[in-house]
């Protein structure tokens, strides 16, 4: 007569906390808002670095055009 070995695979003790936490990793409803909002914070940081390195200059520009726009509005 052979014996098998009765060996049962106790099922991991998980929390409801634990298991909430699983079922919320394996969720990807709202990855797509995640990465719209990710995109968004890079261009948002793009404009910024960049009005700040060229905000000076591009004023200036606008400034003497709008003068530019002006004196010939007023030789007429």
């Amino acid at each position: 007569m052979t014996t098998k070995n009765k060996t049962q695979s106790a099922a991991p003790i998980t929390s409801p906390r634990t298991r909430a936490f699983g079922r919320m990793l394996r969720d990807e409803r709202g990855l797509s808002t995640v990465e719209y909002i990710i995109i968004l914070v890079l261009i948002a940081v793009g404009g910024i670095s960049l009005w700040s390195t060229f905000g000076d200059t591009v004023g200036d520009k606008i400034t003497k055009a709008t003068s530019r726009v002006q004196d010939d509005v007023n030789a007429d």
